[in-house]
């Protein structure tokens, strides 16, 4: 007879926590702090706990909880409805995290970020007993409507702007990775550095557009021309004709790695060689850009890492933990076959 058929909950019933404990030979106070990712814990317990945990079967019974302890277990995340890399990598990483720390996600996408939309949203997350809410805010509305519902509950903000003490913010540090990218080209001899910049309404684009000017700045050049864009390639690709009209950038830092594909192809297409005619830096690291013809120069943002830290700093805040109330993390440039010493001056 297997081990298994001797245990209670085994027939009759689903197993219980009750019955991890008596497998693995614990208390039930330890088996709840093996569940709940308790740092307390020995190794060689939350070994035995698990074991116990997969030779059972067990599930925990999360609606009797939340009756119990009048928790919900779940997180609300507001999001993007959107295709674009950063978000839907942020989006993964926070499930993930979450579902590790054995909480659930309720995720609202949103395809317009207007004030009314990111209210209802926000909303819908308080009918539901959220515990607390991370919100990834591409524009200023969201921020505030997000940091207005800081009141009733916790809420993490993914944005780089400075929290007002209420929520708690977390991101890339957007400015300080487009000054990597222009201080690198400066490194190269590029002295007239173009910018295509994302959409105006967006905090990062808004960021990144900064950094670029202040890096220039600090080595007294006026910025270069900047140019629209919208995030895509199709946008890149039109900036890309818009500057073959206006020839004199020797370096164009894109506002991302689509935005920079796109123009790469648009000024190749035009008679001009990349890198030798013109560098070209883009922002994000997607995976295509170690793939293109040339690999692409850009800034790594870690959109794993911060969909954990938004979710660290939460269940933080859920504990009654002191946090500082803004976190930026480091972006990386990658340095590749598309950015190359200045060929030209003139």
């Amino acid at each position: 007879m297997s081990r298994l058929s001797n245990t209670p909950g085994a027939a009759g019933r689903a197993p219980g926590m009750l019955d991890v404990a008596r497998l693995a030979g614990v208390s039930h106070q330890t088996v709840s702090r093996v569940l709940n990712g308790h740092p307390s814990v020995r190794p060689e317990t939350r070994a035995k706990v698990q074991a116990a945990i997969r030779e059972l079967g067990y599930r925990r019974n999360s609606a009797a909880r939340a009756l119990a302890t009048a928790r919900s277990s779940t997180i609300g995340l507001l999001t993007a409805s959107s295709s674009r890399s950063g978000p839907v990598s942020t989006l993964v990483a926070v499930e993930e995290a979450a579902r590790a720390a054995g909480m659930y996600v309720s995720v609202v996408g949103l395809s317009v970020y207007d004030p009314s939309s990111v209210r209802d949203a926000l909303d819908h997350f308080l009918d539901q007993g959220v515990e607390g809410i991370i919100a990834i805010a591409p524009v200023q509305d969201a921020v505030q409507a997000a940091e207005a519902v800081a009141l009733d509950l916790p809420v993490v903000v993914v944005a780089p702007t400075v929290a007002d003490g209420r929520s708690l913010h977390v991101a890339v540090d957007q400015r300080q990775g487009a000054r990597a990218a222009v201080r690198h080209l400066l490194e190269l001899g590029h002295t007239r550095i173009a910018h295509v910049a994302g959409p105006s309404a967006w905090l990062d684009a808004a960021e990144r557009a900064a950094g670029w000017r202040e890096e220039l700045a600090c080595v007294g050049l006026p910025p270069g021309p900047i140019l629209a864009g919208d995030w895509t390639a199709a946008g890149g690709y039109a900036a890309g004709g818009r500057l073959l009209a206006e020839p004199g950038p020797t370096a164009v830092f894109a506002a991302n790695d689509l935005t920079a594909l796109g123009l790469v192809r648009a000024v190749s297409e035009g008679g001009l060689r990349v890198p030798e005619d013109l560098s070209v830096v883009g922002f994000d690291d997607i995976e295509a850009a170690a793939y293109a013809r040339p690999p692409l120069t850009t800034v790594r943002q870690d959109f794993g890492e911060l969909g954990r830290a938004a979710v660290r700093l939460l269940l933080g805040r859920l504990a009654g933990e002191q946090q500082p109330t803004t976190t930026f993390l480091a972006p990386e440039l990658r340095r590749r076959a598309s950015s190359a010493t200045v060929a030209r001056d003139g």
